[in-house]
């Protein structure tokens, strides 16, 4: 017996119900992307292209593009050589504590870039409160490295490096071990089996995982900020935000052209990976049998050394260089014993209002998207499986797209929908309420794949029992789909949370003053010349963080495998 068999009053209430969940998500998720186009190419002018030709024509905006590009560019290569070289040794190779290599990894891309730009910045130069503590501080007057293209660039490929890594180590999961063992037994050694069978099979993931770090990068606001604002480096995201913060509202029509072209770059290279892709399938059927476990023999040791230094390069000593900024009474001042304090972090947390009303309102935020997105999500993902229609479909396929916008796109598109909402004189714009509806459109996806995933495998043959036997469509919900999806949907509310709550590129075009969330109150403190307050903060945040990746870390068992992306 099929679904569609359960009754005609089963089927009248699933068509009442599908527009009724369908029809709002698709206005909330995609709303603010149609509002932009159509703002973007004139609507409101009577399609005017005048917007589009002035904008286009500047060469702030070709020097801005070109800047973006390079850095992307060179973001997304570093991020393959680094996601790549540790997908291979950790899913192929027989090194030890691979589950502790791969959460620390993850965690670059967890902690907000700001606090990346932030940690390294107090990491190098001469006011390095760390190289002045080992005495390798350079002099005083002496330029920061990384206010330039190569600091954003190094930093760009370290944040984003675990998305190629996770993309890579999925792909590779595919491969047939049968096959890698037949080509060892007929005398083929470890680099050849990699060099003839293992990457030709892998590049489909790898060319997907470098199209994810590229428009990941592209969008990227908070480390071109930090660190190209003050060189005078500007990419479409900064330009975007320096435009809008010093004129307002009034230049909306011309961002919303950067916008779009920002946009159009991000799509062209997702489209860019997709013919890539096309062109590089295999027919891997599904999960190899036994996972690939190549022999590094007498050089397993040093590899795993290599690994070890290369996360404490990029990960331990940014923290610990932050960690001792915040331990000074005032920047410049060289850390000792007779100088280390916890001044700065008792005044950010417990004096100042706006870091205090900063982080209520980024756990506030984070934690209604989360509860938000899970009870529409389980709903829409149970319709749009049992009851799949040309609506439901079309909407599957358009979900991602404000996840994979740039962030800064998806905020003028906001700030755009809901200046002035429709039929009424009412705005949410500079209200915390434009933040959660940017933060839903952009986290939906996060939050609707796992349960998707979930319910995906499971027999409707339950749900069919209980329709025989008279139980109605909300006593199934409850009693059967929401307790078998719920693993799926914690997993997918604890990523929602854990990105939202330090989340920076969309809301720092959206905050006013009392709705500034964690990323922008550090990123503002940092301009404004409080170092050592924003590195407390910075350092707060980070262990927050950490101590909600172990809680998700020590629960993985009860969740799903997949849905917690470091688990193996």
């Amino acid at each position: 017996m099929s679904v569609s068999t359960f009754g005609n009053g089963n089927s009248r209430s699933l068509d009442r119900l599908l527009p009724l969940v369908l029809l709002p998500v698709a206005v909330m998720a995609l709303g603010p992307v149609v509002r932009l186009l159509l703002e973007g190419i004139g609507f409101g002018e009577g399609f005017t292209t005048d917007h589009l030709r002035t904008v286009l024509g500047r060469d702030s905006t070709r020097t801005a593009l070109i800047h973006s590009l390079l850095t992307a560019g060179g973001g997304t290569v570093l991020s393959v050589l680094i996601g790549a070289s540790f997908a291979f040794l950790v899913a192929l190779t027989d090194i030890r504590a691979k589950g502790a290599l791969v959460f620390c990894l993850m965690v670059p891309m967890m902690i907000p870039p700001q606090i990346t730009a932030l940690a390294w910045m107090q990491m190098t130069g001469p006011s390095s409160v760390l190289l002045k503590l080992l005495g390798l501080a350079p002099p005083l007057g002496s330029p920061q490295p990384l206010h330039s293209a190569g600091g954003i660039v190094l930093l760009l490929g370290i944040q984003h490096a675990a998305l190629v890594f996770l993309t890579l180590r999925a792909g590779l999961r595919m491969i047939p071990a049968d096959l890698v063992e037949a080509a060892r037994m007929s005398g083929a050694g470890a680099v050849r089996v990699w060099a003839q069978i293992v990457l030709p099979l892998s590049m489909p993931a790898l060319i997907a995982g470098g199209a994810m770090a590229f428009v990941t990068a592209l969008g990227n606001f908070g480390i071109p900020a930090m660190l190209g604002i003050p060189a005078g480096y500007s990419t479409l995201p900064t330009l975007i935000y320096q435009r809008l913060v010093g004129m307002g509202p009034a230049v909306l029509p011309e961002v919303a052209v950067l916008a779009l072209l920002i946009g159009a770059v991000a799509i062209a290279g997702v489209l860019l990976g997709r013919v890539m892709l096309s062109r590089q399938g295999f027919g891997l059927v599904g999960l190899s049998g036994t996972p690939l476990a190549l022999s590094l023999g007498r050089a397993r040791l040093p590899v795993e050394i290599a690994l070890w230094a290369f996360i404490f390069a990029i990960l331990a000593l940014p923290l610990i260089a932050l960690l001792a900024t915040s331990l000074i009474p005032a920047y410049g001042v060289a850390l000792s014993f007779d100088t280390a304090t916890f001044k700065a972090w008792t005044e950010v947390l417990f004096v100042q209002p706006v870091t205090r009303r900063a982080y209520g309102n980024s756990l506030m935020l984070a934690v209604l998207a989360a509860a938000i997105l899970m009870a529409v999500s389980l709903p829409l993902a149970w319709l749009m499986e049992r009851r799949p229609s040309r609506l439901s479909r079309a909407l599957d396929a358009l979900i991602d797209l404000p996840y994979a916008l740039p962030g800064v796109v998806l905020s003028i598109a906001c700030i755009l929908t809901f200046l002035k909402l429709p039929f009424t004189d009412l705005t949410l714009y500079g209200t915390i309420w434009i933040i959660l509806m940017a933060y839903l459109a952009r986290f939906f996806v996060v939050m609707l794949r796992p349960i998707q995933a979930s319910l995906a495998q499971l027999d409707p043959a339950m749900e069919e029992a209980a329709a025989s036997v008279g139980a109605r469509l909300g006593r199934r919900l409850r009693t059967i789909v929401l307790p078998l999806a719920a693993p799926s949907a914690a997993a997918g509310a604890i990523l929602v949370f854990l990105t939202a709550v330090n989340e920076l590129t969309v809301s720092a075009l959206l905050w006013s003053s009392g709705t500034e969330t964690l990323g922008v109150v550090i990123y503002n403190l940092e301009d404004s010349g409080e170092t050592v307050m924003a590195s407390a903060l910075a350092m707060s945040i980070v262990l927050l963080i950490v101590a909600l990746m172990a809680l998700v870390q020590i629960s993985a068992k009860h969740f799903p495998k997949g849905v917690i992306p470091w688990q193996s």
